[in-house]
């Protein structure tokens, strides 16, 4: 589909992050109406059609005056999708410190999700977690709400978490005890905590209360994934932890390689036993990364 990239200094320096949701979206929306994809709908509807039998209190006559059509207004219990958008704000996801870093993508990416499910009348809320949840609000429709989650997202931009771990197996398990309805579970980290099956058993957890997942693996494609540095030595400094280590990149690559595609075939893989959408997230690529999946598993789950 065509593709739309907002300016990377944008993204940077735009500070009300209901404008760049928007912008988000309505580029991605562009670019939609000229792919194969044009038949997802992203339309707001307030009303729905009118029921044979149902109180006509609700009924929206001036519209029936100008359409000959009978319509019921619409309330935010007649959601049609629940979404819970689960973001990692531990410090690694401050990095890179210069430039477009992990966990502004994914504040961007979560306000461009509340502003089209909005837009299709899908209830929206958000879990923020480091070390424990700090913020977990249930999923709703209205305004208001939306300007809540709004502000909780640009906290997490103007209170950089210090030296703050990521929990995101006991996050996951607690957040299965409190969504109380079947909702589509959308999450954001760079999966630095995932050293063990503990964090399978909370996504399994999640499965089990019948919530359907997408993982999103948010991660800087340059420097953690290619580990592609000048021909020098760097001074690397663990962000949660605050360790330090000197050395030459060009030393470490190869073995840095082989166990990062080692950890990521092997998390693909449990993400496939169960049933778990996972994909890659590179913030130097656009939000459509972001937006085409929701648009497919939305589809699917509806």
């Amino acid at each position: 589909m065509a593709s739309y990239k907002i300016k990377e200094n944008d993204l940077l320096q735009i500070k009300n992050l209901e404008l760049l949701a928007k912008q988000v979206v309505e580029g991605f929306i562009t670019g939609l109406h000229k792919s194969p994809y044009h038949g997802f709908s992203v339309e707001f509807a307030e009303h729905r059609l009118y029921n044979n039998g149902e109180s006509t209190r609700l009924m929206d006559w001036k519209l029936y005056a100008r359409t000959d059509k009978l319509f019921v207004k619409r309330f935010e219990e007649e959601t049609n999708l629940r979404c819970q958008l689960v973001i990692d704000t531990s410090s690694s996801m401050y990095y890179p410190l210069e430039g477009l870093n992990k966990i502004r993508f994914s504040v961007i990416a979560a306000a461009s999700l509340i502003q089209m499910m909005r837009k299709q009348r899908d209830a929206s809320g958000i879990t923020l977690f480091d070390d424990k949840i700090w913020f977990n609000s249930p999923s709703r429709l209205t305004i208001t709400h939306q300007r809540l989650l709004f502000a909780k997202l640009q906290e997490c931009l103007d209170q950089p978490s210090i030296k703050k771990g990521s929990q995101i197996s006991g996050s996951l398990h607690q957040l299965a005890e409190t969504l109380h309805k079947r909702s589509l579970v959308i999450i954001f980290s760079d999966m630095l905590q995932s050293g063990d099956d503990s964090l399978f058993a909370a996504m399994q957890h999640l499965r089990y209360n019948n919530h359907e997942v997408i993982l999103f693996d948010v991660n800087d494609k340059k420097l953690e994934t290619e580990f592609e540095f000048n021909n020098r030595p760097y001074l690397f400094r663990d962000s949660e932890t605050g360790e330090e280590i000197k050395l030459h990149p060009h030393a470490v690559k190869e073995q840095y390689l082989a166990s990062v595609k080692e950890f990521k075939n092997n998390l693909k893989l449990k993400c496939m036993q169960f049933k778990i959408d996972y994909y890659d997230a590179f913030v130097e690529n656009d939000f459509n990364q972001i937006l085409m999946p929701f648009l497919i598993k939305r589809s699917k789950v509806k």
